[in-house]
């Protein structure tokens, strides 16, 4: 196993690009369902309008253009290569931070925060809440190697995350993530590995109490609501890619109409919208996300994360410093004293007004003020 960094430059191919809109312009549409909103999924009327937008006016060189702005690299880990941006603060003695994206999510979460976290004063914040920034694309997901032997599941990856930060010279440092990023920071909290000072999660996953079960609060009982709604009717993506990934893997690979509308659906359910996502979420925020899985062909790699560690997305216990920010439209949600039987050294915990599960996507201003917030605390002596 090599420990070398290589620098990467993303550069989809022309043909690729062609191939794209040809797959678009052949697409054999489902008709239309027989209800006026999104109960049996993505309406066919905006999946085709977001599929004549991806084949027409889109445009990918730009996206492209914004991330190669930044410095980016491959490292092998275990014999998976995984894509990361590094984007050093130009403060010397920011702290090392590592962020993690989730699924249906990518690398493209964090764009809009990058510049407020690693040069807080260009924004007119205090150059002590300066991050340098380590973003990595989890195994079989964006420009990451696909893995080729099970096992890279949650506890290999926040091992890989800490030889990451090593590798990097980075040996002390935090991190912070949501969804799989959430449940992978966790994990690299209940490793304490010694590296990892503190971490943030802004989807801490906890369990009810029997206590409080007995004597709920509001908020606990609109908790146990999100968890029956989540059951009920917003998890059978989950149920798919935990039990059969491969199968899935072909149509949304082969197809781009079907990649695009197994993604946009949530888009839609799980932002703080107005009815629309992109009341949430730009129409090109929305596509260059599609894009990134459509151009790496990553349907089925990605989904096999929950084949993996699906089951094990809500266990083991975190005793090193940690902050939450709970915001109002995520999938799941849980009280304080639900998080602390978990997280048992909780010292942050906020419970932000607005935004949903793609917190530094949707809310990147505010996403920011609560990391800065929350590491001032962690971090203090």
């Amino acid at each position: 196993m090599s420990d070398a960094i290589r620098p990467f430059t993303l550069s989809v191919r022309d043909q690729d690009l062609a191939d794209l809109r040809a797959r678009l312009a052949a697409t054999r549409w489902a008709e239309a369902e027989p209800v006026d909103d999104w109960s049996q999924g993505i309406p066919l009327a905006y999946t085709q309008e977001l599929c004549d937008t991806w084949g027409s006016t889109y445009d990918w060189r730009r996206f492209e253009a914004s991330v190669n702005h930044y410095d980016q690299f491959l490292t092998e880990i275990d014999g998976v290569d995984i894509h990361f941006l590094h984007v050093r603060s130009p403060h010397q003695d920011a702290t090392p931070l590592i962020l993690t994206h989730g699924w249906p999510g990518s690398f493209a979460e964090f764009m809009a925060v990058i510049e407020p976290l690693t040069n807080p004063t260009k924004f007119g914040a205090d150059g002590g809440d300066a991050f340098h920034l380590v973003i990595p694309s989890l195994p079989g997901y964006g420009w990451s190697s696909k893995p080729q032997q099970s096992g890279c599941g949650l506890d290999w990856i926040a091992r890989a995350w800490n030889t990451l930060m090593v590798r990097l010279g980075y040996d002390s440092y935090v991190a912070q993530g949501g969804d799989w990023g959430g449940a992978v920071t966790t994990t690299i909290g209940v490793q304490n590995l010694g590296n990892c000072r503190a971490i943030h999660t802004n989807m801490p996953i906890a369990g009810p109490t029997p206590e409080s079960l007995e004597n709920p609060t509001e908020q606990e009982m609109q908790a146990l609501a999100s968890f029956e709604h989540y059951d009920k009717v917003d998890s059978g993506y989950s149920k798919q890619q935990s039990t059969r990934p491969q199968t899935l893997g072909y149509g949304l690979v082969d197809s781009p109409a079907g990649q695009a509308a197994w993604i946009g659906e949530k888009m839609w359910a799980w932002t703080d919208n107005d009815g629309h996502p992109e009341s949430a979420l730009t129409r090109d925020q929305i596509l260059d996300n599609i894009s990134i899985y459509w151009f790496s062909a990553s349907a089925a790699s990605s989904g096999r994360l929950y084949w993996e560690s699906f089951a094990d997305f809500g266990s083991g216990t975190v005793t090193i410093p940690t902050g939450c920010s709970i915001f109002p439209k995520e999938i799941i949600r849980c009280s304080r004293r639900w998080a602390e039987q978990r997280y048992t050294h909780i010292r942050y915990w906020s419970e932000c007004d607005r935004g949903g599960h793609f917190a530094a996507w949707e809310q990147p201003e505010l996403f920011v003020d609560e990391l800065r917030a929350a590491f001032r605390v962690l971090l203090a002596d």
